[in-house]
């Protein structure tokens, strides 16, 4: 496995393990993130680990016109119940992420250095968030990082039924509207099956960041 050093470089994503891992190591200065994102690879380790650089193989996407939206969700959406807005509170909306207890898992891979990291990202407008707010409280929210044709996936938080449901549905109409190609979600799960994404080969989704 790549030992990244101080050179701004990742090897080539096929050369991840087929646990998806790519390299360890290094830092998350804006420039390697950038590069890292840019290139179809992602940060994810816990507080106790060195950085953990990963490229799985397959990607989880959700192609934008294959949104699910059930038929309790949409009634939802039309009642108005819920407020949404976008880049209004990025650091209470990264904070919660890292706060949420999760199903199996005992912590969090949101480290302190992490919040750090992307709330820069934030500053210079590549890291972008949703909010959602009930009777003016921020219930729910995601966010990510934004390629300009792809939006990246961090992480998502619901302290209500149904919230975090509401940020990925409104971030999905919002980038339609601005004609970008999918939204990353990194690695399977059932709950974004649920809501239309799939799995593709990696060599595919690259060649999507990299437009070629």
């Amino acid at each position: 496995m790549y030992h990244v050093t101080p050179i701004l470089y990742f090897p080539p994503v096929e050369t991840a393990s087929p646990e998806g891992i790519l390299a360890f190591g290094g830092d998350l200065s804006t420039q390697r993130l950038l590069l890292a994102y840019k290139s179809g690879i992602f940060p994810w380790f816990e507080a106790d680990e060195p950085i953990l650089w990963w490229s799985p193989n397959p990607r989880m996407v959700l192609f934008l016109d294959e949104l699910k939206v059930s038929k309790s969700m949409r009634n939802i959406l039309k009642k108005e119940v819920f407020q949404v807005t976008f880049n209004q509170n990025f650091k209470a909306v990264i904070a919660n992420c890292q706060k949420i207890k999760r199903d199996g898992q005992n912590g969090t891979w949101i480290t302190n250095e992490m919040i750090e990291a992307y709330n820069k990202l934030h500053e210079l407008g590549i890291a972008k968030s949703v909010e959602v707010w009930q009777d003016q409280k921020l219930v729910g929210g995601l966010y990510g990082i934004d390629l300009g044709h792809v939006f990246c996936g961090e992480s998502m938080f619901s302290l209500v039924s149904n919230a975090s449901k509401v940020a990925f549905i409104s971030l999905v109409n919002q980038l339609k509207t601005e004609n970008y190609q999918l939204l990353d979600c990194q690695v399977y799960n059932e709950h974004l099956e649920s809501l239309g994404c799939r799995e593709i080969n990696r060599g595919d989704f690259i060649k999507i960041i990299k437009r070629t």
